[in-house]
């Protein structure tokens, strides 16, 4: 089952962010033995494979985003062996395993990074990042404007080994994240190394953190908006983001990952973190010789509204799958607010909108063309932890401002796996012990004994679909055809008679087609109607199919 070539372009792959998964230990914080305990878990669920968050040596300053050794595993997590255990694990289920890797920046406790600072000013050592004397007559400002996606200035000033003020260093992120110097070969020599040592080890593929990033503007010039990326956490200041040289990286990493292909058949996947402005830009990231995948962000942003899901869907598979890959679709992650509190509505909390919403969401996006990427505890149905106490916060966005807005605490709290109280099974073997991020007590009703036991839960809708998803040759890679529908209604058609619809209003419409659905993300009691916030499956004759617009068709 591993050997499939082309397995990416239609896979399921569940993102476990590691410290938050299942402890194996008792301290509180997920590690690689819980993942692997986990596995049968996620074999039943139905997913082709797992992509881990950072879990390499770090100060933890941003959750292992900030890496001190890309080949070894932080004690927090484990070790090498229990990594090696894991993949072969995983590889006895069939599940395959991506890991994600940071190459925009690194931890100010990185090895080459502590070197350049002992190195002094006008070093080798300094040219692997991005280091500046300030501007004004004591050098007292930063070398340009810019600030950091997570707050404040996008520079930080060093203290040179004589005691005096002395150059600055670029940090498009936190301060502990120094940003590598892409123009200087060496750190491309390293990134080659690294990919080598854990594609030795067998996995699958990487997921590539910022893969927009790496290359800044050579004349690291003033922004004529320089708090945009602060303003929206989003790679938008086109001086630091989408330079045109990073298309020559994910080139070369396409070349290395070929290569490890031909000796085995066995294709390793490179999937980018790509926040771009438009769809062809994404598009130029997935041309057959750069990444395999990129996510496509667009529809997780996208407000609950047909015309907007409509918009980025076609505009995904005009310009991404016009390029020879597939769209990447994903509706959660760790940086964003979960579906079920996103698509709520403060007037209606309490109903369940948000979550009948979410399950229609999730129905869509995995009969979609393509890849999909599923966030750990979306197929829980977890709504965002939004009222968690300031003194428990670790996010460093809220470090860094003291605001509370966009921090991304509340959708990596550790997930419930039983019972009717904190740990919810998370952590074990030791009495008292607490996660890192404190979960609520209303965590019970999402626990995972309690969702495998019920059939309404969300986890039997997300495995019904997987499994459907798997078995029926019109889902997965391909196209579809948009149908005629109400205002308020999408509905497309997948291969020659599998159509999905959803009504994105609360009332119920006339379904598309006549029948009782194959699947449907909430009750359908009556046939030929489709109740308000759901998406329904159903197996149709080809005459009983309206005829589509006269629009977009793939």
């Amino acid at each position: 089952m591993l050997s499939k070539y082309h397995w990416w372009r239609d896979a399921v792959i569940y993102q476990v962010y590691v410290r938050s998964f299942l402890d194996s230990t008792g301290d509180g914080i997920g590690d690689l033995a819980g993942v692997r305990a986990g596995l049968p878990y996620l074999k039943k669920l139905g997913v082709d494979g797992i992509w881990l968050s950072p879990f390499y040596p770090s100060p933890q300053h941003d959750h292992g985003y900030d890496v001190a050794d890309y080949c070894d595993v932080d004690p927090l997590f484990g070790d090498l062996a229990e990594f090696d255990l894991l993949m072969a694990a995983a590889r006895r289920l069939g599940i395959r395993v991506l890991l994600d890797i940071v190459p925009n920046h690194c931890s100010s406790e990185h090895p080459w990074f502590r070197e350049a600072l002992a190195a002094g000013p006008g070093s080798a050592a300094r040219a692997r990042f991005h280091f500046a004397d300030g501007r004004g007559p004591d050098g007292a400002e930063p070398p340009n404007n810019w600030h950091s996606m997570f707050g404040g200035p996008a520079w930080t000033r060093v203290t040179e080994a004589d005691g005096r003020p002395g150059q600055w260093y670029l940090h498009m992120f936190a301060p502990e994240q120094p940003d590598w110097n892409w123009r200087n070969r060496e750190i491309g020599a390293e990134f080659d190394r690294i990919l080598r040592f854990w594609l030795d080890r067998g996995i699958d593929g990487f997921r590539i953190d910022v893969a927009a990033g790496l290359f800044k503007h050579p004349e690291l010039p003033d922004s004529d908006d320089p708090e945009a990326d602060a303003r929206t956490r989003d790679s938008v200041n086109p001086l630091a983001w989408n330079q045109p040289e990073v298309h020559d990286v994910w080139r070369h990493w396409r070349g290395v990952c070929e290569e490890y292909a031909a000796r085995d058949g066995r294709e390793r996947l490179l999937v980018g973190e790509v926040s771009v402005p438009t769809a062809r830009e994404h598009a130029e990231y997935v041309r057959s010789d750069e990444l395999h995948q990129a996510f496509f962000f667009d529809l997780l942003s996208a407000p609950w509204e047909d015309g907007a899901f409509r918009k980025v869907i076609s505009e995904a598979m005009q310009d991404i799958a016009g390029t020879g890959s597939t769209v990447t679709w994903v509706l959660n992650n760790h940086d964003q607010v979960r579906t079920v509190t996103r698509y709520g509505e403060p007037a209606t909390e309490g109903s369940g909108l948000g979550a009948a919403r979410a399950r229609a969401a999730a129905l869509l996006m995995l009969a979609l063309p393509g890849a999909a990427y599923i966030y750990q505890g979306e197929e829980l149905g977890l709504p965002e932890v939004v009222d968690l106490p300031d003194d428990v916060l670790t996010d460093p966005i809220f470090r860094r401002t003291g605001s509370r807005a966009r921090i991304r605490d509340g959708c990596r709290v550790p997930l419930p796996w039983s019972g009717q109280a904190s740990p919810f099974g998370f952590t074990s073997g030791v009495e008292g012990a607490k996660p890192w991020l404190p979960q609520p007590e209303w965590f019970a009703e999402h626990a995972t004994d309690r969702a495998l036991a019920d059939t309404r839960s969300f986890w039997h809708l997300y495995r019904e679909g997987l499994q459907l998803r798997a078995s029926l040759p019109q889902l997965g890679e391909g196209t579809l055809r948009w149908l005629d529908t109400p205002p308020g209604v999408l509905a497309f058609v997948r291969g020659d008679d599998l159509v999905c619809a959803v009504n994105f209003t609360t009332a119920p419409v006339p379904a598309p087609v006549s029948g009782t659905p194959l699947l449907s993300s909430g009750p359908c009691p009556a046939a030929g109607v489709l109740p308000g916030s759901t998406t329904a499956w159903w197996i149709s004759d080809l005459p009983s199919i309206p005829h589509p617009l006269k629009g977009h068709q793939r």
